[in-house]
């Protein structure tokens, strides 16, 4: 359970960095990943619209560190890694849509591996903690 709580913490401090980050540079991290998509040969992602992104994107970034959070507080609670599940799943799938299906941008694709793999942690935490009689699932 060590590397649980370890991992747990680590992902929401990550997360809150990334929320900081959205909310303090949001036109940073779209240029930022404008500036490394022309090597690709992928087109840049429209800068507009923004204020909406900023708005979602660090709401969505305080959800995850608060579960993550809640993980490694909590973490004989099962729910809270099915519920990161759901959330990097919604994420990854969405990303994936828009980079098939919109432009192909960078920084889609860059969601949606990264996305998953949390996703795929997440779930692997919460069913060997289904396997555990120590968990609480209420």
């Amino acid at each position: 359970m060590s590397f649980y709580r370890v991992a747990s913490l680590a992902l929401a401090v990550i997360f809150a960095a990334v929320g900081i980050l959205f909310m303090t540079l949001p036109d940073g991290v779209i240029t930022f990943f404008n500036t490394i998509s022309s090597p690709f040969g992928m087109p840049d992602s429209p800068l507009t619209g923004f204020n909406f992104y900023l708005v979602l994107a660090a709401g969505y970034m305080y959800v995850v560190t608060v579960l993550a959070f809640m993980m490694y507080r909590f973490p004989e609670k099962i729910h809270f890694p099915l519920l990161l599940t759901h959330a990097k799943f919604a994420s990854s799938v969405l990303a994936l849509a828009l980079f098939l299906f919109q432009t192909g941008c960078l920084i889609y694709i860059t969601n949606f591996i990264v996305d998953a793999f949390i996703g795929f942690l997440a779930l692997g935490f919460y069913l060997k903690m289904r396997r555990d009689p120590n968990c609480i699932s209420s």
